[in-house]
């Protein structure tokens, strides 16, 4: 519930529910701090549930223990069905955590999804197998049966998508640059 909704009374003479709860900690303090925590909080519980989505969606369709970071790599891999360097892979995925992508990429390798075609480390590009590609095509089956058909009725879906898209976009940037920011400035 945000800082204006929730306009039952409470016990207290005139207050509502929302105005009974303190929203401020050290993160937040004033309500744009709030605002902002209470973004951030939904995104990580946001995170967290696509995480487990796609965890289990795949495990739906085949027998694989896959974190979702691994299992969104196989998509990515497939994504245009062209081979993608370990490079690509983690500028498309906003990572920067090349050796625990190469983890996942063995593991994926290893359950006969992906293949790694090339040599040296510029020439090294990985695409899905054509057990990978059923595997994928079973999750999107999955994925549509299931998560989109639960928003087929929500009232104006697609345009609130676009915007929260652009949103998490524009936040994805600042954070960026707060994170550049507060790197070059760390103190020791």
């Amino acid at each position: 519930m945000g800082r204006g909704e929730g306009k039952v009374e409470s016990e207290r003479s005139g207050e509502t529910a929302a105005d009974a709860l303190d929203r401020r900690w050290h993160l937040a303090q004033t309500p744009a701090e709030v605002d902002f925590t209470e973004l951030e909080f939904a995104v990580m519980r946001t995170f967290e549930s696509f995480g487990r989505w796609q965890s289990e969606c795949l495990a739906g369709s085949v027998d694989l223990a896959a974190s979702g970071p691994e299992n969104a790599l196989l998509h990515i891999i497939r994504m245009n069905d062209r081979p993608k360097s370990v490079k690509e892979l983690a500028r498309l995925a906003n990572r920067d955590d090349i050796p625990n992508i190469q983890y996942s990429l063995r593991k994926l390798i290893g359950a006969g999804l992906v293949e790694r075609s090339g040599s040296g480390r510029a020439g090294v590009v990985y695409f899905v197998t054509e057990r990978g590609r059923a595997v994928t095509d079973k999750y999107a089956a999955i994925r549509r049966a299931l998560l989109l058909a639960a928003v087929e009725g929500v009232p104006d879906f697609r345009e609130r998508l676009a915007e929260a898209t652009r949103t998490l976009n524009l936040l994805a940037g600042i954070y960026e640059e707060a994170a550049r920011v507060a790197a070059t400035h760390r103190r020791s």
